[in-house]
C-alpha cells in the first residue's frame, strides 16, 4: 500500500484550479452587456433573448452544460445580438408626467420642487399619483425610494401573513433591482424580493411571497413545494402566469 503521507501533502501544496463559470458579460465591440444564464433542467439546446430595453442578453440553457460552451455560443451570436438591440424600443426613463404601473393599476408622477418627501394621492378608481420634490435631477431615485418604500410594506404584510400559515418565519428581507429573478430564499431562510414587484397586481406580488415563503420548509421545486404554495395562494397560476408573460415589461422603466 503506497503511503498517505505525499498524496495528502500535494493536495495540500497543490492550488486547486478555479471552477468555471458562465460568462457573464457578452463583448458587443467596444460595449458590452450584462448576460443572465439560467440553467434549467428540461432545457435540451440553449435559448437566448434580450431583456426589455436591452438590459441584458439572458440564457437560457440545458443544466450539465459547460461554461465553455456557453461562452462560444455568446462569441457566435454578437451579431444576433447587436441586431436585436438595434430594434429594442428604448428604456422610459423615469420624468414628471410619466405614467407607471402600479398594484394593478397607474401611478402618475409630478414634480414639485419644494415639496419635502412624497405625496401619495389617490386620482379615481385604479389612478393615483405621486409627487416628490427636491432637485430635478434626483427626482427618479426619490420616485425609486418612494416605490421601494411601499414595496417593502405590502411584501411586508404578505409574508408575515404566509410566514404564520407554516409557522416559520423568515431571518431576514432584503429588497434588490434583480433582472433575473422576481425572489429568493436561502438555506439560512433570508428572502430576496425586486421591489418592482409593487408595480405588478397585488395577486402577482402575493403569489410570489407565497412562493418564496414555501422555499422555508421546501428547497425544492419538487410536487410537495407547489401543493405548498398552491395552499398558501389558491390564485397561484393567475399570479403565476401574469409574472411570466408581463412581468419583464416592469424593468423597461429607468430609475438612474
Amino acid at each position: 500500500m503506497k503511503p498517505l503521507l505525499p498524496t495528502l501533502l500535494r493536495r495540500l501544496v497543490s492550488p486547486r484550479t478555479p471552477a468555471a463559470r458562465f460568462p457573464d458579460t457578452i463583448d458587443l465591440g467596444g460595449r458590452s452587456l450584462p448576460v443572465i444564464v439560467r440553467p434549467h433542467a428540461t432545457a435540451k439546446r440553449i435559448v437566448m433573448r434580450l431583456a426589455p430595453g436591452g438590459a441584458a442578453v439572458r440564457l437560457t440553457v440545458p443544466a450539465r452544460v459547460s461554461p465553455k460552451l456557453v461562452a462560444a455560443f455568446l462569441d457566435r451570436h454578437v451579431g444576433w445580438v447587436n441586431e436585436r438591440l438595434a430594434a429594442a424600443a428604448p428604456l422610459d426613463t423615469v420624468a414628471p408626467g410619466l405614467d407607471l404601473p402600479f398594484r394593478g393599476g397607474t401611478l402618475r408622477l409630478e414634480h414639485d420642487p419644494k415639496r419635502r418627501g412624497a405625496l401619495w394621492e389617490a386620482r379615481g378608481p385604479g389612478l393615483a399619483q405621486l409627487t416628490v420634490g427636491g432637485e430635478p435631477a434626483h427626482f427618479a431615485r426619490r420616485v425609486r425610494d418612494a416605490l421601494k418604500r411601499e414595496a417593502r410594506a405590502d411584501l411586508e404584510r404578505a409574508v408575515a401573513r404566509h410566514a404564520a400559515t407554516l409557522g416559520l418565519s423568515p431571518r431576514a428581507m432584503v429588497l434588490k433591482d434583480t433582472v433575473s429573478r422576481w425572489g429568493s430564499c436561502t438555506q439560512d431562510r433570508r428572502l430576496a424580493f425586486s421591489w418592482r414587484i409593487v408595480m405588478a397586481p397585488p395577486f402577482a406580488l402575493d403569489y410570489l411571497a407565497a412562493h418564496e415563503v414555501a422555499h422555508l420548509k421546501e428547497m425544492n421545486h419538487g410536487d410537495r413545494f407547489w401543493t405548498l404554495c398552491r395552499d398558501l395562494c389558491p390564485d397561484m397560476d393567475r399570479g403565476r402566469a401574469w409574472l411570466k408573460s408581463e412581468g419583464s415589461s416592469l424593468h423597461r422603466f429607468r430609475f438612474d
